[in-house]
């Protein structure tokens, strides 16, 4: 198919199966906002949830933060977005893309932004975690949140919004260990991208050059996908030196310095920055797990996700809804399946076929299906059930038993 073509179906399928809807679809929408469905909302957490591990739980060196999306618009100023963070129009003009509001009543209103990024509120708490835990360089700080962003022209389903989420780390190193802390966060985007299945020959490292980086970045390495419509940035990996830590030690008069205990040296940390887009890896994930093949002279469309963030593991389902010995046993493989994981959908509407051909396009990693044979019909199958894979099609017989180990291998 075309690459028009698949990104029609990707937007189709997201929203006839419950992952992304319009933003305000009743009304007409608002462009650049979407909302996420019963599914896409699972699929999302799952993502946040397996950075939170890999990239701040599984380390000794990273902290967690949740800073305030309204901050004193003097954070805005001093990290230089006021003046640079813009677009050109049409004519040539330059538009700054902050949203701005204001908070307060009658005399007392006052402008703020909402932030075009999350790292603001990382390196404005940069001394309150110094203070709190004392870390020992390098240490760093990571935030999962919303970031706003009034673009001229939002496009391309989920690419380019006016309300998006980031994951962000702002790593705090020595001056002179920049490279190599720059490097090993660069390895740890290729492992992020192969955990949540992104082929790495799907991805392109562009090297952004003078003039072209943003005002606070020395080096910048954009990770580029291909999308359906056209190569386009993923993430972004930045190393930002002092200038945010520096601005605003000058801009509020505060000493944001790092004493090392050992050397009794005083200095400003430099900071690497690996950021990544939520909603771009959404739209990355479903552009390279969308697959359509030909299975029993049908034509089939499924997502081959990674179990790790599929969001649903396996689908149990009775043969025939209308045998209560049958129900009544898949129920209960269902409730021991559940103990290992609470994403065990239910699903026993039309026939078996039609709830296989549900569970792909969804990507759902397995079906499990109890029939007469579990129950004994042919004594030697008695308490086995049927695991069909979804990429293959494939089925095989095995025990609850093996059936739970198949969960438990496929999610590490």
């Amino acid at each position: 198919m075309n690459d028009l073509n698949l990104m029609e179906k990707i937007v189709s399928l997201a929203k006839r199966r419950g992952f992304v809807f319009p933003g305000s679809e009743l009304y007409g929408g608002l462009s650049g906002t979407f909302d996420y469905g019963p599914l896409g909302v699972i699929l999302k957490e799952n993502i946040e949830r397996l950075w939170l591990q890999m990239f701040r739980d599984d380390r000794d060196d990273m902290y967690g933060v949740d800073a305030a999306i309204l901050m004193n618009p003097k954070v805005w100023e001093a990290s230089g977005h006021v003046k640079t963070f813009a677009d050109p129009l049409a004519d040539g003009k330059m538009f700054n893309t902050m949203f701005k509001t204001s908070v307060g009543a009658g005399e007392e209103v006052s402008m703020v932004y909402l932030r075009p990024e999350t790292a603001g509120g990382i390196f404005t708490n940069f001394k309150n975690v110094v203070d709190a835990l004392h870390p020992k360089l390098p240490f760093g700080i990571a935030q999962i949140g919303k970031a706003f962003r009034n673009e001229i022209a939002p496009r391309d389903f989920i690419f380019r919004l006016r309300e998006l989420s980031q994951m962000e780390v702002e790593y705090f190193v020595q001056p002179a260990a920049w490279e190599q802390a720059f490097e090993e966060w660069r390895k740890m985007m290729y492992l992020f991208a192969e955990a949540i299945g992104i082929p790495k020959s799907a991805i392109h490292e562009l090297e952004v050059p003078d003039g072209d980086r943003a005002h606070y970045s020395k080096r910048t390495i954009d990770f580029e996908f291909d999308y359906p419509f056209g190569r386009k940035e993923l993430w972004g990996l930045a190393y930002r030196t002092d200038f945010d830590l520096s601005a605003h030690a000058e801009a509020s008069s505060t000493e944001l310095s790092y004493l090392d205990e050992e050397t009794k040296e005083k200095f400003i940390p430099h900071a690497i920055e690996p950021s990544l887009g939520v909603d771009r890896t959404i739209l990355a994930i479903l552009t390279s797990a969308y697959r359509e093949d030909q299975m029993r002279d049908e034509t089939r469309t499924y997502l081959a996700l990674a179990p790790k963030i599929a969001p649903v593991k396996a689908m149990v389902s009775p043969l025939l809804k209308n045998k209560p010995e049958l129900v009544a046993k898949a129920r209960e493989v269902r409730a021991e399946l559940k103990k290992i994981h609470p994403a065990i959908a239910w699903d026993d509407n039309g026939n078996i076929g039609k709830r296989y051909r549900r569970q792909d396009e969804i990507g759902t990693p397995f079906c499990i299906t109890i029939d007469f044979d579990t129950l004994g019909e042919t004594p030697e199958l008695k308490g086995t059930v049927t695991l069909r894979h979804r990429d293959t099609g494939e089925q095989e017989r095995l025990t609850l038993a093996e059936v739970a180990e198949r969960l438990r291998t496929a999610m590490q």
